[in-house]
């Protein structure tokens, strides 16, 4: 299995945006040194208050040029918030400067906030992501094309470079609904999923049916999925569940706001907040959140963890946030990370 890093380059009261990219870097050249399998930036607009990770794929040129083993990949690049010719010229540029150590990883984001301040209606996300992508996909063969969409129109264009990895660098797809894992396993791509919106019997329903059209559909194999999860690996039990209480408590009330921030709005789907979803993940008690969302402890109990995960689940690989809420201090999460790569990892390789 598989063991990543889900990096935001997080803002921290107090601190200036270049300190907040030196300790993102930090955090790089960290999991490089000690073994990590690859690292996953995420997509942040309009919240400085938050992180300073609004253009992930420039990031990423800069971990591939600062780094010669590790993986980078998106998690993800919102497709639907810009162009996809230039997208597919962009992570291309990245595919062939990491030497083909890129992974694609895209969505269209569970927020509307980024669409309503850049003037794209979040109702056309879908539509526009599924438009997006197969432009880029098509652009990325290095033939001449042309295109006509609802929303973009391609005339006689041929995109260089092409990628390193050939067809493409390997994409990833966010899945959140039961409609985007059945769609996805016909499809053929790999996926990222979550537990802040389901259950683990939930999830692990949506995986098979994943796996099962993905079989059906012919595809090889069966299927690849990652989950993103919060980890925290410390000295003893106690340190484990007390050191990052603040921020994993203040990250649940986050997400919670969030969601409920998007009742109403247009495009956001029914199943993104049934069941009262944002007054659960913002009442939670830290009881439940070790039980069903998060992997907390020291590295003999995560490998429990993980091991039990890796059954219900069938995961292939695991994107963990070392920092989940941003409050946890760096060199604790730089000691979470080494007792990951030393004590927990190697139980799954």
């Amino acid at each position: 299995m598989e063991f990543g890093a889900f990096m935001e380059f997080g803002s921290r009261a107090g601190r200036t945006e270049a300190q907040a990219f030196q300790e993102g870097f930090r955090m790089v050249d960290a999991a490089e040194e000690m073994g990590l399998d690859g690292v996953w930036l995420a997509e942040l607009h309009f919240n400085p208050v938050r992180s300073v990770l609004s253009s992930p794929i420039v990031v990423a040129t800069s971990i591939a040029t600062r780094t010669k083993r590790l993986r980078v990949g998106m998690a993800v690049y919102v497709l639907p918030l810009s162009n996809p010719l230039r997208i597919a010229e962009e992570a291309a540029t990245v595919d062939h400067i990491s030497e083909g150590r890129f992974e694609f990883g895209i969505g269209r984001s569970g927020f509307a906030r980024s669409y309503d301040v850049l003037g794209f209606p979040y109702n056309e996300s879908q539509a526009r992501f599924a438009e997006s992508l197969e432009i880029i996909l098509k652009s990325w063969k290095g033939e001449e094309f042309s295109y006509q969409g609802e929303f973009y129109s391609v005339d006689k264009a041929t995109v260089s470079p092409t990628p390193y990895q050939q067809p493409h660098p390997p994409l990833r797809i966010a899945a959140n609904s039961a409609e985007t894992f059945t769609r996805l396993g016909k499809a053929g791509h790999p996926i990222f999923v979550g537990l802040r919106g389901m259950d683990i019997p939930e999830l692990q329903q949506n995986i098979e049916e994943y796996r099962k059209c993905w079989q059906e559909a012919g595809h090889p194999g069966e299927g690849d999925v990652s989950l993103r999860i919060p980890v925290y690996v410390g000295e003893t039990e106690q340190g484990a569940m007390d050191e990052p209480f603040e921020s994993i408590s203040g990250y649940f009330g986050r997400m919670g706001n969030l969601y409920r921030e998007q009742a109403g709005k247009a495009g956001i789907a029914a199943t993104e907040l049934r069941d009262g979803m944002a007054e659960r993940l913002a009442g939670l008690s830290y009881e439940e959140m070790l039980k069903t969302k998060i992997a907390f402890g020291t590295a003999k109990s995560l490998i429990d963890r993980f091991t039990q995960l890796k059954e219900e689940l069938s995961l292939n690989s695991v994107v963990a946030e070392l920092n989940a809420g941003g409050l946890i201090p760096e060199e604790r999460v730089l000691r979470s990370l080494r007792i990951l790569t030393d004590k927990v990892m190697p139980a799954f390789k």
